[in-house]
């Protein structure tokens, strides 16, 4: 009987483990890529190193980004969703 005890204990752990830890980062890399897909020419972008820039031009993997100091060629995964998000995202003034 305490053997059920057990095996019913590491099976809520596990359940707990994928509701909070597992289920949200697989959420958060589908929204990733779907942002990655969805960006066209001409988006203003953040990167995940900090620089700020405008799409001038795509390709399947990487992209251009037009900077004050000129054009950067990056990989699309370089592309922060949380910062952009931010940066295009109007501010209500109070």
């Amino acid at each position: 009987m305490e053997q059920y005890g057990n095996i019913l204990l590491f099976g809520a752990m596990f359940v707990v483990m994928y509701f909070f830890m597992i289920r949200p980062q697989q959420k958060r890399a589908k929204a990733e890529k779907e942002f990655e897909t969805a960006l066209k020419v001409g988006d203003k972008v953040i990167t995940k190193s900090g620089l700020h820039g405008k799409i001038a031009e795509l390709a399947e993997r990487t992209i251009v980004l037009e900077t004050m100091s000129g054009k950067l060629k990056m990989e699309r995964s370089a592309i922060s969703l949380e910062l952009s998000k931010q940066l295009n995202t109007p501010v209500v003034a109070k």
